[in-house]
């Protein structure tokens, strides 16, 4: 496994554009293309896929219901892997497309099926994708998107109503959400990085108030991160079994950039960045919360995110005003693009090609917000 990973470190690093080529057209949002996508002059959107239609021309691979969480990954040959959860009960999973140098869609298959609304989760430095259950009896699974392996279950990164993950390679940490209204940050080390087998999983306390001043967070070992059915039975779910552990409101997409952590959390929207200790503590602080007062704050619904190479986070909006919203490290707002006529859907799956020059998301329900009629989309330079 450890000259996998240096491998896939070496790829991504050979491809990794300095800068993101879309966030130089940052500008006024022209009017709805026929897609009835709004984007900045300069750009273009490309439908890629329809769910319950087959993904290009005769690939056979019919694109999944509702598409929520996403990542790309390099190939070996030249081009990526664009890989999508689906957010269905009890018949969820991944698929995946494959794309060449060249950015045309050559392949689409199914990484895993059969698991329940896999929402969100992450993409490793040793190039797997891990896809998060979110329901109470929820797991992550690791799946490999050039299917050279078996997805394998990760029970030992708790067992919750999981919505992200990121790892943090420098530290060899992997931090977690939880999508309950009193759900909790968790943090998991493991026992023989980078091997998801086995590790500890804790809980986040956090000391003072972020919103006033950076604040101090301690980690808890949890007693058992793998309750009986997420807690339905006489177990206690892992978000309640450490007291003084900290509830966050609703947690959402989660990235690693740059030695940072950023998380959003929907019930309060919110964008936090967590600064790593080099003891194995924290700083956490606030890059953003909306205030319904200020018109400036044009970011709400936030839910999943990604962070460019440059640094600027991205957040998609669930329901809010349909739009991608760029968050720079001075803390201002500009809409990268806005979907218009599906206002009852959401915003998923934002990702970069690993050379930064395109953008991949889906519109997970559609026109109608009643689905099965997810859309998958790319933005590229004109």
């Amino acid at each position: 496994m450890a000259g996998s990973l240096a491998s896939w470190q070496r790829l991504a690093q050979a491809v990794l554009a300095p800068g993101d080529g879309l966030l130089r057209h940052l500008g006024p949002l022209g009017e709805p293309d026929e897609l009835g996508i709004r984007l900045p002059a300069g750009l273009n959107a490309r439908l890629i896929a329809r769910s319950g239609e087959p993904v290009g021309a005769k690939l056979g691979y019919r694109w999944h219901l509702y598409p929520d969480g996403g990542a790309t990954f390099p190939a070996p040959r030249g081009g990526w892997i664009y890989v999508s959860n689906s957010e269905v009960p009890a018949a969820g999973g991944v698929g995946a497309i494959r794309f060449d140098a060249r950015g045309e869609v050559i392949r689409a298959y199914s990484l895993l099926e059969g698991t329940s609304l896999n929402c969100a989760g992450g993409a490793t430095p040793w190039g797997t994708w891990l896809s998060c259950e979110e329901w109470s009896g929820g797991a992550v699974w690791e799946c490999d998107p050039r299917r050279r392996r078996l997805p394998r279950r990760r029970p030992a990164l708790g067992i919750f109503k999981h919505e992200a993950v990121a790892v943090d390679p420098d530290q060899g940490y992997l931090y977690l959400t939880e999508d309950e209204p009193d759900g909790r940050l968790y943090r998991f080390t493991p026992k023989a990085y980078p091997d998801l087998g086995d590790g500890l999983l804790e809980v986040a306390e956090v000391q003072g108030d972020p919103l006033v001043a950076p604040a101090a967070v301690m980690w808890h070992p949890l007693p058992d991160p793998m309750p009986v059915l997420g807690g339905l039975g006489r177990k206690t779910p892992t978000r309640l079994q450490v007291p003084q552990s900290t509830a966050f409101r609703g947690g959402e997409g989660i990235g690693w950039h740059a030695g940072r952590i950023y998380f959003t959390t929907k019930g309060d929207d919110t964008v936090w960045c967590y600064q790593p200790g080099a003891a194995g503590s924290g700083v956490l602080s606030v890059l953003y919360r909306r205030d319904p007062a200020r018109p400036a704050d044009i970011l709400s619904g936030v839910d999943n995110l990604t962070v460019a190479a440059s640094g600027e986070v991205l957040v998609a909006e669930d329901g809010g005003d349909m739009q991608v919203v760029v968050l720079d490290e001075a803390g201002r707002l500009t809409p990268l693009l806005q979907v218009v006529g599906q206002d009852r859907s959401e915003i998923a799956g934002i990702a970069f090609s690993p050379d930064g020059r395109r953008l991949y998301f889906s519109s997970q329900r559609g026109p109608t917000g009643k689905g099965p009629f997810g859309l998958t989309y790319e933005i590229s330079v004109a």
